[in-house]
């Protein structure tokens, strides 16, 4: 009798840590995630090298006829690292969405770090493969400004839940 009452009581807290969520609800849970990481995947390619994102500068060129070719090398360089910063707080956020909800108690309660561990993983990965793409180098500062930016997005993700439930609590 005990031994049965010890079995439904950890089966039963065991379900309930583990809830059986339909797999159309992780797809739409996870799938934004992995579209995302496939996305920022083929950008770390040739597709966004600097030799293909230095086109735009043409039509800056074009806006701006006396600039000169120092600020536009400098304008190159804060656009593609803001594309960095923005890219990784886009991955965080998605992760913080996907984890938030998960079925896993443990990726449920530390949503915050493991997407942000999550983000400065895939950031040196990245760096990784652009190691080995000819038109691309990798760069630790660049990892560094992907993890900032992680943090940027799951820092306006924790502080909008916050105000949220204090509106909804007060």
């Amino acid at each position: 009798m005990i031994v049965a009452t010890m079995l439904s009581q950890t089966t039963r807290s065991h379900q309930d840590s583990w809830q059986v969520r339909p797999a159309s609800s992780r797809f739409w849970r996870y799938g934004p995630l992995v579209v995302w990481a496939i996305l920022i995947f083929v950008g770390s390619g040739d597709l966004l090298s600097a030799a293909h994102t230095s086109i735009l500068l043409r039509a800056v060129r074009w806006l701006f006829s006396n600039v000169r070719d120092e600020s536009l090398a400098i304008f190159h360089l804060l656009g593609r690292k803001a594309g960095h910063l923005t890219e990784y707080a886009i991955l965080a956020t998605l992760g913080a969405r996907a984890f938030r909800d998960s079925s896993h108690d443990l990726l449920r309660r530390h949503w915050f770090w493991v997407s942000w561990l999550f983000a400065i993983a895939y950031s040196l990965t990245d760096e990784f493969h652009q190691s080995f793409v000819p038109s691309r180098k990798a760069s630790i500062y660049d990892s560094l400004i992907d993890s900032v930016g992680a943090l940027i997005g799951l820092t306006i993700v924790l502080l909008r839940r916050r105000n949220l439930n204090q509106t909804a609590g007060g």
